[in-house]
Parts: C-alpha cells; structure tokens; sequence
C-alpha cells in the first residue's frame, strides 16, 4: 500500500520500520522540524527524520503540517492510507480527507484511557496494571476515532516510563503491519470509544517535584513513570537532587515529612505520608547518576536531615 508516514519520536520509529520491512511503499515522511537537544544546543534530526533517510524517503518537515505548501506535498504523493504515530501535531480535515482508506494512528494506551499526549508516564504514575497500543481512525478530536485494533502489556512492578515505552514502540510496530494488511483486505472492524474516557496531559519537568507528604507508594510509582524524562526530584542543602531508584515499605516513623529516618550501606530512608520511601540511585545536582551507596562516600548523610525545598 501506498502510504505517508506522520511521526517524530524514538517511539514512532519501530512502526516506520515494520512498515517499510513488510514491503508498503513509503512515499513520504512528515516530521517536526530539527531542533537543538542538550546543553551544547545542539541540532538534532528527529528520530523518524534519520530512520527515513537510511531508506531514502522523501521527508518534510513543517512548522505546521496544516499549511498549504505541506497539504499539496501530501496530496500530491497520492497517498492510499496516512499512518500517524507521535507526530506532535493535530491533523486538519482537509488532510484526513487525501488518503483513500482514511489516516489511522498508534496511540500507546488503551483507549479510550488515556487519550492526549502522555499515556505511557501516567498509566505507571498511576499505578495501571496494564497499558498498551490501540491502532484507531483518525478524526478531527483529539484521539477520538474509531478502535481498530488493540492489544495490552503487562506493567510491571519494575517498568519505568523508559521500559514501558520500548515495550509499547515495539508492539506498535507489530500491530500496525497486521491492521494495514486487514485494510486492504477490507477486513477491519470498528468500534466507536464512547463516552468513558480520561486524559493523559502534556508532562513538565515541575512534575517531578516530590511532595512527601505523599503515600510512598505513589512517590515510588512517580519515580517509575518520570524516569528517563524528566525525573523526579527533591532538594538537599538547596541543591536538586534527582531521585532515580526507590522502594516503598509500609514501615512508620517519628518526624517530618521528607526527613531521613534511617541510614543503611546502600540506601537512605525517608518519612512520607504513609510508609517510608528508601533511595537506591539519584543524580546530585550537576554530577552522574550513581548508587546511593557510592553518593553516601562523599557525602554525610545522618537521620534528622530534610529533604525538600
């Protein structure tokens, strides 16, 4: 099938590729345009723009894909079919109205749950026993369409935003192949959402933010779900310290909220609003990541200390 493919991220790249492995003419890629990443701003291609052109595609990349000049580029690749996935842009009528078979979209949660633009951090954030991908008809809403397919994964006790992402790109890239084999067979089923539906909104790096007087449980699900980006984070001595592994436990102490409680080989404890979160991995502020019992080698840390801003 003749198709144009709409995406930008790491997450989008898996069905990219299946798609072009299966054999489907890839007549065009639409990304974000190039952006400066990390502290040196450096301009780095997304990572569709570089998957598309180890292939030779024919890529652009527009401020805004709704745009005349990108609207007759893709009408005039003829596309039979426009697959979306993380493009980072909302689709014009006029565009979804070009392919034959219409514009679908792998969206990386169970819709209707979690329809917007964060469904992988929040399902762990909010402790979901299960996530996954949903291949949908794309209309003017927001992540509203028709499900045309859908498949779920397991989260585990162990996944973190970054796990449960690779887990989700990976099986997009599977379900997208087989739901465009069953487009041009004509052998789709749809099935309206309906009206039970939640958001997933954009996250922001104050997210990250820990408040202890939280339960534990759901600081240590906050630190899965914003780990690799942007991580979660407290203070000590008026410098951001990033928190990277935790564990909950059940276990109750005298004190304040974000006070260390208990000091062992390879971990600090601290009193939250239920149970007490002890800190395995954390990042000092303009330093790597390491373990917390290499961290305690240069720094003193005794029970009554504070965590927080």
């Amino acid at each position: 099938m003749r198709i144009i493919y709409m995406g930008t991220p790491d997450f989008a790249v898996n069905a990219l590729s299946a798609l072009i492995y299966a054999g489907h003419d890839i007549a065009g890629v639409v990304t974000q345009p190039d952006r400066p990443k990390g502290r040196g701003g450096k301009v780095m291609y997304p990572p569709v723009k570089e998957e598309a052109l180890k292939h030779n595609i024919d890529i652009i990349q527009p401020l805004k894909v709704k745009e005349e000049a990108s609207v007759s580029w893709i009408r005039d690749k003829k596309p039979e079919l426009i697959v979306v996935a993380a493009f980072g842009q909302i689709l014009s009528k006029e565009i979804l109205e070009i392919p034959e078979y219409g514009c679908i979209n792998i969206h990386a949660s169970l819709l209707p749950k979690y329809r917007g633009a964060s469904p992988i951090q929040q399902a762990v954030i909010d402790g979901e026993d299960y996530s996954g991908v949903t291949i949908m008809m794309m209309e003017e809403g927001l992540d509203t369409g028709d499900i045309i397919m859908q498949e779920k994964v397991k989260i585990e006790s162990s996944d973190t935003g970054g796990t449960l992402h690779d887990k989700l790109s990976e099986l997009g890239g599977r379900l997208i192949t087989k739901a465009v084999e069953n487009i041009e067979k004509g052998a789709i089923t749809r099935t309206p959402q309906g009206d039970n539906f939640s958001y997933a909104g954009i996250i922001s790096k104050k997210m990250g933010l820990i408040d202890f007087s939280m339960d534990a449980e759901r600081i240590e699900r906050l630190v899965r779900g914003l780990n690799p980006w942007p991580s979660a984070y407290t203070y000590i001595d008026g410098k951001m310290l990033k928190i990277w592994m935790v564990q909950a436990e059940d276990d109750e102490y005298e004190g304040r909220y974000g006070e260390v409680v208990s000091v062992g080989s390879d971990n600090f404890c601290i009193k939250t609003g239920k149970g007490i979160l002890k800190i395995f991995e954390l990042q000092p502020e303009g330093k790597r990541r390491m373990k917390t019992s290499d961290y305690m080698n240069g720094v003193s840390i005794k029970t009554g200390m504070v965590l927080g801003k």
